[in-house]
């Protein structure tokens, strides 16, 4: 028996209004009757809430409704964040951002000052990062890349998404001297000086406060 598209499209709609989280596409049909067309119906929900105040977004692979982005403003006065990132967790999560995979030195090398493993814990903690590797090198130095909640976050489909180098010191995350080598990562290349880790950790499901303090001597 087929299955009503409309139906369909009407279960997809109540699935993702009311997750905690993105769901991806495979999340859906587990969800719903065997045969179930759900790129068909996400392309229906897209269609029909864009312009609307609420849109349908692809983050990271996955899908869910936030607020138009033009509207943004309107939420100011709700949600209240008292603390931020560090300047130097900004700065470290935006080198892993645009550098990945990197090591932990090559972090430093880029800031141009020791980075503490604190920094590194908080970003690790709020699932920004991720131990990605280890280098095929002396050492075999551990390799850190973003998350999909690094894309979730920050509103990103992919990698390919991240704004530009002028963007980004104009947001204040990249003030340092960058070298002339310093670019956005293509997320389909291969990596061949990094072999993948036995396992990953999960990232825990809960929020941590964003920490203000810097380094010292920072």
């Amino acid at each position: 028996m087929s299955l009503d598209p409309a139906q369909t499209e009407r279960e997809v709609e109540a699935l993702l209004f009311a997750a905690a989280g993105p769901l991806s596409e495979d999340d859906l049909a587990r969800r719903l009757p065997e045969g179930a067309d759900v790129p068909a119906a996400i392309s229906a929900l897209q269609a029909r809430y864009q312009g609307r105040g609420v849109e349908l977004a692809d983050v990271g692979g996955r899908w869910r409704f936030q607020t138009a982005a033009d509207l943004g403003w309107l939420m100011t006065e709700e949600r209240e964040e008292p603390r931020r990132l560090s300047k130097a967790a900004q700065e470290t999560l935006a080198i892993i951002a645009y550098h990945q995979p990197v090591t932990r030195a090559e972090i430093e090398a880029v800031r141009g000052v020791q980075a503490s493993k604190g920094t590194l814990d908080v970003l690790l903690e709020l699932g920004l990062v991720r131990m990605r590797g280890r280098r095929r090198s002396p050492g075999r130095p551990v390799t850190y890349g973003t998350t999909d909640a690094f894309l979730e976050h920050y509103g990103l489909a992919s990698l390919a998404d991240l704004p530009g180098m002028a963007e980004m010191k104009a947001a204040g995350l990249l003030s340092m001297d960058l070298p002339p080598d310093f670019a956005i990562p293509n997320p389909e290349a291969p990596v061949g000086d990094e072999e993948p880790l036995d396992f990953e950790g999960e990232a825990p499901e809960f929020h941590v406060d964003f920490l203000s303090e810097d380094e010292p001597g920072r």
